[in-house]
């Protein structure tokens, strides 16, 4: 991998999410040798990119480059690659670039798509981690659009202009809500001849309410918005199969549809290499102590939605979300110079900073402790967190005044078919 051999211990952290570049934010400066291991060359801010899939956002405008994070450190290295095995015993990275050996290791590989072992959905679905797979939703949604514009057959049309949404957590909700929003504000003039109460946009939930983390105060308000957007929500109702265009239900629910969106869980990103005892199978997450040590081992971490924590305000884990990521990110950044030190190193304690998901223009939801709100506010209060959690000063200006811009005249963007669509599958087996 042409790293230095230097006498600093050496760092090594997999994965460039939230909990990855915060620890690396961190440590700058300190004297240790860092290097980072990604697929990717940039890092991603995931809460966004429903809006590169609905023509919302470009890509560029969530994403910031992994090299431009360490540049001007020369303690600081990145490598592309991706892991394909750990070998805790040799205290080696094993990738498809190279081995590299550690002093210490933290893996921060965040999270997948969970499609609970059904295969047909997994192969014929689409689904939502990265920007590649953003970019396909938005080509599938307006390939669809164009095909169904131009077809004679009534069935056809129906089965094309039918959106599905499976799972009604954050994603799924401010997916049905872009949908919508595009429905009501952009594509009756993009397709005049078309006649746009066609479109039909389904949310399809296992639980007895949308966004079943939040609140029920949340929940209701955000099922209220939907339905007052045009949104069929079928709650109480389990998805078996999707084959061929047909979407079956473990009930009596059938929808043909040429657009299914699978967001309806996630399970842990892990890496090879690691018995029972560290990493359990169930949920693919490791399990770490209160500074984010895997059980086992002295030498290697774990942060962010890959760690399970267990405390007693969190029996399960903490929340697979952004701020754990962040937060455990920034206090193992404090414990690697304590041990420089011989300082005292600091147990993680969450700061719960409250959960929120928009549904569209002047309608989200949001709690923070025992407050709850919605509305104009809400939706205020989620712009303005999210452009500045946001990676970058340019990021924060182009999706700001794509924001505004979007807010003033009604419009997206960025309706652009960039490369043809993809089979899901065949993305991440290409990414």
């Amino acid at each position: 991998m042409n790293i230095p051999k230097t006498q600093k211990p050496r760092i090594v952290i997999i994965g460039g999410g939230f909990g990855g570049i915060n620890l690396i934010k961190n440590l700058k400066k300190t004297d240790y040798q860092i290097v980072l291991l990604d697929k990717r060359n940039f890092h991603t801010f995931q809460p966004l990119l429903y809006q590169v899939s609905t023509s919302g956002l470009e890509p560029e405008s969530i994403a910031y480059p992994l090299r431009k994070l360490i540049r001007n450190q020369k303690n600081m290295h990145f490598r592309l690659a991706e892991v394909d095995h750990i070998d805790t015993n040799l205290k080696k990275v094993r990738t498809d670039i190279g081995d590299l050996s550690y002093d210490y290791l933290v893996i921060a590989t965040g999270t997948r798509t969970n499609f609970f072992g059904n295969k047909t959905i997994e192969d014929n679905a689409v689904w939502m981690k990265s920007l590649p797979q953003a970019l396909n939703i938005r080509s599938l949604m307006f390939e669809n659009l164009e095909r169904a514009n131009r077809t004679e057959d009534p069935v056809k049309r129906k089965e094309l202009l039918r959106f599905v949404i499976a799972g009604a957590g954050p994603t799924g909700v401010e997916l049905s809500g872009a949908f919508a929003e595009l429905r009501s504000n952009v594509l009756q003039a993009d397709y005049p001849d078309m006649d746009i109460s066609e479109i039909e946009i389904h949310l399809v939930e296992g639980a007895d309410r949308v966004l079943p983390p939040f609140s029920e105060y949340s929940s209701k308000k955000a099922q209220k918005f939907l339905e007052d957007m045009g949104v069929t929500i079928h709650l109480k109702t389990f998805v078996d199969n999707y084959e061929d265009n047909r979407m079956t239900t473990k009930g009596n629910l059938i929808l043909d549809t040429a657009t299914f969106i699978w967001s309806a869980g996630v399970t842990g990103a892990a890496i090879s290499g690691f018995e029972e005892t560290s990493l359990l199978p169930k949920i693919n997450r490791y399990k770490v102590d209160r500074y984010n040590k895997v059980a086992g081992f002295q030498d290697i971490y774990a942060i962010g939605d890959i760690a399970l924590m267990q405390t007693e305000d969190f029996p399960k884990g903490h929340p697979q979300v952004a701020q754990p990521a962040i937060q455990q990110g920034k206090n193992l950044a404090i414990n690697f110079k304590n041990k420089l030190k011989n300082k005292e190193l600091k147990p993680f304690s969450y700061f719960d900073k409250g959960s929120m998901a928009t549904i569209g223009r002047n309608k989200a939801v949001v709690d923070i402790g025992k407050v709850r709100f919605a509305g104009f506010f809400a939706w205020f209060i989620w712009m303005f967190i999210h452009l500045w959690f946001l990676v970058g000063f340019r990021n924060r200006v182009v999706t700001f005044f794509n924001w505004t811009y979007s807010y003033i005249n009604f419009d997206k963007a960025a309706r652009l078919i960039i490369r043809p669509f993809k089979q899901n599958k065949i993305i991440a087996e290409e990414d």
